[in-house]
């Protein structure tokens, strides 16, 4: 096994009849572990990412890292470098059926544009291991939006229940 968990069926309990991260690194220590969240919180449900951001940062956990911001950059590798795993938390609609979200692995891969205002998670993790010879487990966390579009903030009800799985599927893949 890489020491990463397995990814996770869309709207699955996590670690169903899986290892946990240190169960798959007997022996080593815990891993540090960064949680990015993205997206404007002024479009309703675009701030999915930074409203998972700052759920997890009021829980103060031991050995993660939270970030949040509105689009990720080339700043984010050097940050990510300095960490086991890397969660890059966006709304999503991609999100496949009815799951109110989705965990996947993501690897490095070079971004033509990774020097102009979108930057990918692949991206990042391209630059963590170019730049900084670091090379952490990257994860997507896509949360289904309802309302992408109102100048608004606040997420509508359904987003916050998603939220709110995502939440407890993070901390529960990763033993938080």
């Amino acid at each position: 096994m890489s020491g990463r968990p397995e990814p996770q069926i869309p709207g699955e309990p996590a670690n169903a009849g899986r290892k946990t991260p240190e169960e798959a690194q007997a022996g080593r220590p815990a891993p540090l572990i960064l949680v990015i969240g993205y997206g404007n919180p002024g479009r309703r449900d675009d701030g999915l990412g930074p409203a998972l951001a700052a759920r997890l940062t009021a829980l103060h956990l031991p050995r993660v890292t939270v970030e949040s911001d509105y689009q990720l950059s080339i700043e984010h590798a050097e940050l990510a470098a300095r960490h086991d795993v890397v969660v890059f938390a966006d709304a999503a609609t991609d999100v496949p059926g009815d799951a109110p979200f989705y965990l996947r692995p993501v690897e490095p891969a070079p971004d033509a544009s990774c020097f102009s205002h979108h930057v990918s998670p692949q991206a990042v993790l391209h630059l963590a291991a170019e730049c900084f010879g670091a090379h952490p487990c990257g994860w997507l966390l896509g949360i289904r939006p309802l309302d992408l579009e109102s100048f608004a903030e606040g997420l509508t009800p359904a987003a916050a229940r998603h939220l709110a799985s995502a939440v407890d599927a993070l901390r529960d893949t990763f033993q938080i």
